[in-house]
């Protein structure tokens, strides 16, 4: 089953020719890249990488030395989100003008430099949540192979592991305007707050974990195991002083522990169909 899938993956490829994938150094887009690469050949593949303020800071280096292992080659691109009034209004479909803005520069790349199709790593989980983004790609003739050829998050970590990808077991990371609240305008500052107190996290330990900005309050999403250990002494008060240090003025724990898109627990199914 799992095999078959690949080779549907395979088949999509060929058939796309030459691509331009939009690549992050992610678990979906990493394994994407390699596919592309193992099945095309490294001149007909393109990874494009956005080192854009939203990005998180510890990903661009990681992915760049990533790209080179597979053997491909890499272009960095600034994405200059925050000059788009749409996307710094932080509603609830601010992932589409995003992603409508990343489409249309990696459109005009693969127009510039003789590729056939701009590709993005979805994965057929994707399609069942809440991503205004996907909306972008339909409108913009995007493909999604993973998505096409039905492989989950899971099979595509197992099948990172095959291929022996360093991905494979690597928690997904978002952009950080994803960590703002709706309705909150997304700044420059803000992003920053966001990625240095999840830089700070990390290096007491923590894996899976998101810092949401709720302007002077942070909320701080750990697994559930990792709530002990973040609100018992001295960690606590390291990790109150050091977000304070960013501006934040209220340090809380989300008691219901990590959970991805928790931001779009509070918008109505009609919020949520007007988005995608």
């Amino acid at each position: 089953m799992l095999e078959s899938k690949y080779q549907k993956l395979q088949d999509i490829l060929r058939e796309l020719g030459k691509v331009v994938v939009a690549y992050s150094g992610g678990v979906d887009s990493t394994f994407l890249l390699k596919a592309a690469v193992d099945t095309l050949g490294s001149e007909n593949v393109l990874a494009c990488i956005s080192a854009g303020v939203a990005e998180p800071s510890n990903q661009l280096a990681r992915a760049q030395k990533l790209a080179d292992q597979i053997g491909a080659r890499l272009q960095v691109i600034d994405t200059d989100e925050l000059s788009d009034p749409n996307f710094t209004a932080n509603k609830a479909d601010r992932c589409f003008h995003c992603k409508s803005h990343i489409c249309k520069i990696l459109l005009d790349i693969a127009k510039e430099q003789g590729f056939d199709h701009v590709i993005f790593g979805t994965n057929y989980d994707d399609l069942d949540d809440f991503r205004p983004g996907n909306r972008a790609m339909k409108v913009f003739g995007i493909r999604s192979p993973l998505a096409e050829a039905q492989l989950t998050k899971d099979e595509i970590r197992r099948l990172s592991r095959q291929l022996n990808l360093p991905t494979a077991d690597l928690p997904s990371s978002p952009c950080l305007a994803s960590r703002i609240s709706y309705g909150l305008e997304v700044t420059e500052q803000r992003l920053k707050q966001i990625d240095q107190a999840e830089e700070f996290l990390r290096s007491l330990g923590l894996v899976e974990f998101r810092v949401r900005h709720h302007d002077t309050i942070v909320r701080i999403e750990v697994n559930p195991q990792d709530i002990e250990k973040i609100t018992t002494e001295p960690l606590r008060s390291q990790i109150v002083q050091e977000l304070k240090s960013l501006g934040f003025k209220f340090i809380t724990v989300d008691m219901q522990g990590f959970r991805s898109g928790s931001l779009n627990e509070p918008l109505s199914e009609d919020e949520k169909r007007k988005s995608l």
